[in-house]
């Protein structure tokens, strides 16, 4: 299994919002590139990088610090938030950028999502916010009538390669994250790379989704809070 430590960006700053709240926001960090080379030293392999500002009004605030982070290499590097167009995506990916995230746009215009699908393949991969199992769009706040698993299942028929999919609920709460939906995504999508994000906060968490095929596993909050340790978290699954 793969891990991606998060980096979340508003203002260029770190941080971590609770459930996708941009009213519960806490700041970890006033410099995003030294706390990637903080993530490189404890042995990540891969980033995962949110641009909160991109996706709350679509601006590119936070591109500079985004190609900073590119720029300094080192780590595989994925980015969501407020990617709508392919101009967008050509822009980050000129950066080095392994991978761009479709979020909300993928709700909301899926022909553009499986366009994009087919001619970036790997390169694009699919945010599948839910909430009680229903997506959720633009930053969580309306929730759409498709449940999560079945917007999944269109997007592995469209040649979706790679979902991260989030339980809202457990974002940024440290309670846990929902081991059952990860295991129905496993058997009801085959094939596809899930990554699994929101609420991982123990090493007990990170072995059942290894065990279950989980592709990958983002840790934001848990890190932060120190509850838990990246450098053994590396060593427990990461291949």
């Amino acid at each position: 299994m793969q891990l991606f430590p998060a980096i979340d960006l508003r203002g260029g700053k770190v941080v971590r919002l609770t459930q996708g709240d941009y009213d519960r926001m806490t700041v970890y960090g006033e410099d995003p590139c030294a706390q990637a080379r903080a993530f490189l030293e404890a042995g990540a392999k891969n980033l995962h990088v949110v641009d909160l500002d991109g996706a709350k009004d679509g601006t590119l605030s936070n591109y500079d610090t985004i190609a900073a982070l590119a720029k300094q290499g080192g780590l595989y590097i994925e980015v969501g938030g407020g990617i709508r167009t392919e101009e967008r995506i050509e822009k980050y990916l000129s950066l080095g950028v392994g991978r761009c995230i479709l979020g909300s746009v993928a709700v909301t215009n899926f022909d553009f999502t499986a366009r994009m699908l087919k001619k970036y393949g790997e390169k694009i991969a699919v945010g599948v916010d839910a909430r009680d199992g229903y997506v959720a769009i633009h930053g969580w706040k309306d929730v759409s009538a498709e449940p999560g698993v079945t917007f999944c299942q269109r997007l592995a028929e469209a040649g979706c390669k790679a979902i991260i999919y989030t339980d809202i609920a457990c974002d940024g709460a440290m309670k846990g994250t929902n081991l059952a939906l990860y295991r129905q995504l496993a058997k009801e999508v085959p094939g596809v790379a899930i990554t699994a994000s929101g609420g991982i906060s123990s090493e007990k968490e990170l072995l059942e989704l290894e065990e279950m095929g989980t592709a990958a596993a983002i840790l934001g909050k848990s890190l932060y809070t120190g509850a838990l340790d990246l450098g053994r978290c590396v060593a427990l699954v990461q291949k």
